[in-house]
């Protein structure tokens, strides 16, 4: 239950836009359902987009008049909000977040004020990007720096799981400044791992100490994400690579998640008749950020390889989670973490050309573990403290 004193104007706002972007989306798959009922003869590839004719076109066309004049009218009166309060609520992040992961590439096209912009959080804090801002919101900011990238529909407050924050706890057991990805999880990787590795590189020139070195741990999408940024980085030629130690992705789908893959057949069940086939538009309301996860794509779809390889000198490790007790349990192959198989997680793939390359002395499993269990086991916690403790 979400208390209601941490709701905003600018909440409301958004819900309402929302509101009437479908019903204008349910006014023309009710319209293409008339058209293809009345128009067998259209066959499956038209009965989907046509239109209807003569008074019933004038009837949807009224519709969609008063839906796009009231939509109108609502952001005239609700886009006067002023300044608003700053409280909120783990309940109402975590709504917010899902509701990106959802339909986070509609919420930004559309400038919805429930999309979610990409910023760096401390201690559930956004952080503005200047190096006298960055200095009063962390005093001991310190020259090693920990990036936490939280999973689809998710956020960082999330990072807290059953008491326990993987962020905190390295602070405090090595030193490092943990920082926390907040970012829509709605849009394409690619799209957010370009966004990440230049916000990466406004971090470094204003951080407060000259930095000596980073680490970055992804979960699921976020380790897909952190991959696909050190990519745009070595691209872009970005210093802060340099600085790149270690890198984690935990649970992460590097050869995609077979539920995102088996959600295909929603398209293809509903498209195989004239009558059903606008219906598979539901179907489509997944969002770019869900779509990328059925391959593990960390590039831009005309990209030459969609797969961004590890990047170079830094320690990369591939933590996966299983339900089944032991290797070899049907369990790694098919369901894994209840999201992610072992081998997807592990970058292992038959094709030696596709597979992501993590040394095999820094892959681990964690057995009778589900995918957010990696966020707060404590073998995951005695894992990354072996991994990321220094060496001499």
């Amino acid at each position: 239950m979400i208390d209601p004193r941490t709701l905003r104007l600018s909440d409301l706002h958004g819900v309402a836009r929302l509101g009437v972007d479908a019903t204008a989306g349910m006014t023309d798959l009710v319209e293409a359902m008339h058209a293809a009922i009345a128009r067998p003869d259209l066959g499956l590839r038209g009965a989907a987009s046509v239109r209807t004719t003569g008074i019933t076109r004038l009837v949807y066309r009224s519709i969609r008049g008063v839906t796009g004049w009231t939509g109108a009218g609502l952001d005239a009166v609700l886009a006067r909000r002023g300044v608003e309060h700053e409280r909120t609520s783990a309940e109402r992040e975590a709504v917010i977040a899902a509701l990106n992961g959802v339909l986070g590439d509609h919420l930004a096209a559309t400038a919805n004020p429930l999309a979610i912009p990409m910023r760096l959080h401390h201690a559930g804090r956004p952080l503005v990007l200047r190096s006298e801002a960055l200095s009063r919101a962390i005093p001991d900011a310190g020259p090693r720096l920990l990036v936490l990238v939280h999973g689809l529909c998710m956020n960082d407050l999330q990072w807290e799981y059953g008491g326990h924050d993987h962020g905190a706890m390295l602070a405090e057991a090595l030193g490092y400044t943990p920082l926390y990805l907040h970012y829509n999880t709605g849009l394409p990787i690619a799209e957010n791992g370009r966004d990440f590795a230049d916000l990466m590189e406004t971090l470094r020139t204003q951080w407060p100490t000259p930095i000596d070195e980073i680490a970055i741990i992804g979960h699921s999408m976020g380790g897909l994400l952190a991959r696909s940024a050190c990519q745009y980085a070595a691209d872009a030629d970005h210093p802060w690579l340099a600085s790149l130690r270690d890198l984690v992705c935990m649970g992460s789908p590097h050869h995609g998640a077979p539920l995102e893959r088996g959600g295909r057949w929603i398209d293809l069940v509903l498209g195989a008749t004239p009558f059903a086939s606008p219906l598979a538009r539901v179907g489509k309301l997944r969002s770019a950020g869900i779509t990328d996860l059925r391959h593990g794509a960390t590039r831009p779809p005309r990209s030459r390889r969609r797969v961004a390889p590890l990047p170079r000198g830094v320690r990369c490790y591939a933590m996966a989670a299983t339900t089944g007790l032991r290797r070899g349990d049907l369990k790694d192959r098919w369901i894994g973490d209840g999201l992610v198989p072992v081998e997807s997680a592990l970058g292992h793939h038959p094709d030696p050309e596709r597979a992501i390359g993590f040394a095999k002395r820094r892959q681990w499993i964690g057995y009778g573990m589900h995918h957010l269990d990696l966020l707060g086991h404590p073998d995951v916690a005695d894992r990354l403290l072996c991994w990321l403790t220094p060496r001499e």
